[in-house]
């Protein structure tokens, strides 16, 4: 089988190149060593109850074009929610984010808070402290001690599974933003302000969960996904590219490569040792999803972060029945619970069934869940590939291996094959910027 170029990995990158090719009259494949499309956005249905595999996803973005494509093709099948998003704070919901809930907080807090955000803001200004050089040094820099101590170290400590003094800084701006001096004083004496403003409003498939958009992407393209084809070798070859999994082969023109990194470097030969080292230094984290059906209704939110240790293992916990009608049997709800964890640790070591009754005991002793007697489903899904983490080696290590693929050329495009933090919008965005600059 001879194609023009080869799309390894069928996630949401993948067929996203995949259709963006296909609509330029490209002749292309994908290569998905699974059986089924979707990568991290695949969901799972069970006794009536829809939940998406790779933790909770949602549709919205700043990016105007990306945002219009992902609704274009769902078309009737995408329904709108306004955002109500917590923090579980010492047993209280506080509004999201932190630093516009303030006034929620019990009265030391919120004087620990207010004074230390105060304090570092006239410190900063005067020059009296020096610029950050890695990630926990740029929170303090940006929200003073107390909204630092109190919400943000802790919550990315959880989230991150990684200290944050160790990871870098240089992916944060835009990505976090700095709150307005007059929000932070509003919010300390309860006048109501918004953050994130971009996610006040967002989409979500009536039915079929978030693989229902991957699905309405791959729709035109179905006939080139080659599904169960895990990629073994990778040879260059007659000016191309010859990819086998071991029983078939297909040549292309043109490789791009979606997949992790981890992945991909050991289907090729000759892989320099330096390259190989850089590859393995690359930090991620694995997640553990957890689902849970319920009959009854859970609380009208669309998220809660959970930064408090004793409260679970969990970081994040979604209410996908908020999200659309469709997901869940009449009469019941649903709750996904989202765990970060890295091979060798705790969690790594918990069986399934330890992680859910963890992560039902920790919901029913918060008040989430009424009673054991409500849960009538729990599921769960790993994967072992789900966040970059950015530690302060990343900037060289990624170089090294972005080098060694480019003069192999081989292109990289989406989360684990750039290897960046990328949502959605932003594996969309590199597929899109891809195929304009190499039509």
């Amino acid at each position: 089988m001879s194609v023009k170029s080869a799309v390894l990995g069928g996630g949401l990158t993948g067929i996203t190149l995949a259709r963006l090719l296909h609509e330029l009259g490209d002749d292309v494949t994908v290569l998905e060593q699974d059986e089924t499309i979707g990568g991290l956005c695949r969901s799972k249905r069970e006794l009536g109850f829809t939940f998406d595999t790779g933790g909770s996803h949602i549709i919205f973005s700043r990016d105007t074009e990306v945002l219009s494509f992902m609704l274009s093709v769902l078309g009737e099948n995408a329904d709108r929610r306004e955002r109500n998003t917590k923090i579980l704070y010492k047993g209280r919901y506080v509004k999201y984010p932190f630093e516009n809930g303030l006034y929620q907080l019990p009265d030391e807090d919120r004087f620990f808070c207010i004074n230390e955000f105060v304090k570092n803001l006239i410190a900063v200004e005067k020059g009296e402290v020096p610029p950050p050089t890695n990630f926990a040094g740029w929170i303090t820099h940006t929200f003073g001690r107390g909204i630092a101590e109190c919400y943000m170290l802790p919550y990315n400590q959880k989230i991150w599974n990684y200290p944050a003094d160790r990871m870098s800084h240089h992916w944060v701006e835009g990505r976090i933003p700095r709150p307005p001096v007059e929000d932070i004083i509003k919010s300390a004496i309860g006048i109501e302000t918004e953050g994130y403003t971009h996610q006040a409003v967002f989409s979500y498939p009536i039915e079929g969960g978030i693989e229902a958009l991957v699905r309405a992407i791959a729709d035109p393209v179905l006939p080139a996904v080659r599904t169960g084809f895990p990629v073994a070798s990778i040879r260059e070859e007659d000016g191309g590219f010859t990819v086998s999994d071991g029983r078939e082969t297909v040549h292309a023109d043109r490789l791009i490569s979606t997949i992790p990194l981890q992945n991909l470097l050991p289907c090729l030969a000759d892989v320099p040792a330096e390259v190989q080292a850089a590859c393995d230094a690359l930090r991620y984290n694995s997640l553990c999803s957890v689902f849970i059906g319920l009959s009854g209704s859970v609380p009208d939110i669309s998220w809660l972060y959970v930064p408090d240790e004793k409260a679970g293992l969990f970081n994040r916990i979604s209410f996908p029945s908020n999200y659309s009608s469709k997901v869940a049997p009449p009469g019941h709800s649903s709750i996904l619970a989202e765990i970060t964890y890295n091979d060798g640790d705790a969690v790594s070591r918990m069986t399934d069934d330890a992680v859910i009754e963890h992560t039902v005991e920790s919901l029913v002793a918060a008040g989430i869940i009424p009673s054991r007697d409500a849960v009538v489903y729990t599921g769960l899904e790993r994967q072992k590939f789900a966040y970059v983490v950015y530690d302060t080696g990343y900037l060289e290590n990624i170089a090294i291996v972005r080098e060694f693929c480019r003069e192999r050329g081989i292109d990289l495009v989406g989360r684990f094959a750039e290897f960046e933090y990328l949502n959605m919008d932003g594996c969309i965005r590199s597929a899109i910027d891809f195929v304009r600059a190499n039509r």
